[in-house]
């Protein structure tokens, strides 16, 4: 007796093998002019307040000043991962006029989760709350998922640097979380309470844009921001700990000491 046909499979098994594969958002958006064309203004955004800053440092050799790092913050929350890119391809033109080095590789990284981690991380944490919400339990949640995308640039950066002997993760590091948590905190609001409402209405948020984005099941997202925030911390931690000397792994050769 022959063997029934493939129509007669598992209804279950044909359509898990029919549904087309999830594609990851920030793959996504580059299928969307829309959201390329929000990916490129937050670039410019980006590097036309980064450029003429150049000449300020903050500790010379190591950072300048930044009020530019306001801006990924804005545009995470009203163009999502556009933003994301955005900030990332800005911090690299930005660069350009900076001095082009091995570390840049690490900074593009480090303003591309700089960019994407706070609208993520507010839809975890805060989904359908508005970011310009003034009461107590918004603004506290706000200044968390600006720490958490604050200290994951740093550690990338960071961590990056120090491995290249540019510079201890114990000083830049922690420039980084303090530039970009003044701007985040000082900038950002007062930007996005004048321009988040009237982008809301032209219906140019990412969510507007860009409606087929599916969300992972929130149990799943919880768990990932979870690690996340354990993953990052402990990344800081362990960065300060040995650039500073504090703690020396046995099972590093001399030669290989972070530095101090």
């Amino acid at each position: 007796m022959s063997s029934l046909p493939s129509t007669f499979e598992n209804p279950r098994a044909l359509n898990a093998r029919d549904r087309p594969k999830r594609v990851h958002e920030l793959r996504l958006m580059w299928r969307n002019t829309r959201m390329v064309v929000l990916c490129a203004i937050s670039a410019a955004l980006y590097a036309a307040v980064l450029v003429p800053f150049k000449v300020v440092p903050l500790i010379p050799g190591v950072t300048e000043l930044r009020p530019a790092n306001a801006i990924p913050v804005v545009c995470s929350f009203l163009f999502g991962p556009a933003a994301a890119w955005g900030s990332a391809i800005g911090n690299m033109i930005g660069d350009f006029f900076g001095g082009v080095g091995p570390g840049d590789i690490f900074g593009f990284f480090g303003n591309l989760v700089y960019g994407y981690i706070p609208y993520k991380a507010w839809n975890i944490i805060a989904a359908g709350e508005s970011p310009v919400s003034r009461s107590p339990r918004s603004v506290v949640k706000y200044v968390a998922v600006c720490l958490a995308a604050s200290t994951l640039c740093a550690d990338l950066v960071g961590w990056g640097d120090n491995m290249l002997a540019l510079r201890p993760f114990g000083v830049l590091g922690n420039v980084i979380i303090f530039n970009n948590m003044l701007s985040a905190l000082v900038l950002s609001p007062l930007i996005l309470i004048g321009v988040y409402p009237r982008v809301r209405a032209g219906r140019m948020l990412y969510q507007d844009v860009m409606p087929e984005l599916e969300p992972h099941p929130f149990p799943t997202r919880v768990v990932g921001l979870a690690m996340l925030i354990i993953g990052e911390v402990g990344a800081w931690v362990l960065g300060n700990l040995l650039s500073t000397g504090y703690w020396v792994p046995s099972f590093l050769p001399s030669g290989r000491r972070f530095a101090a």
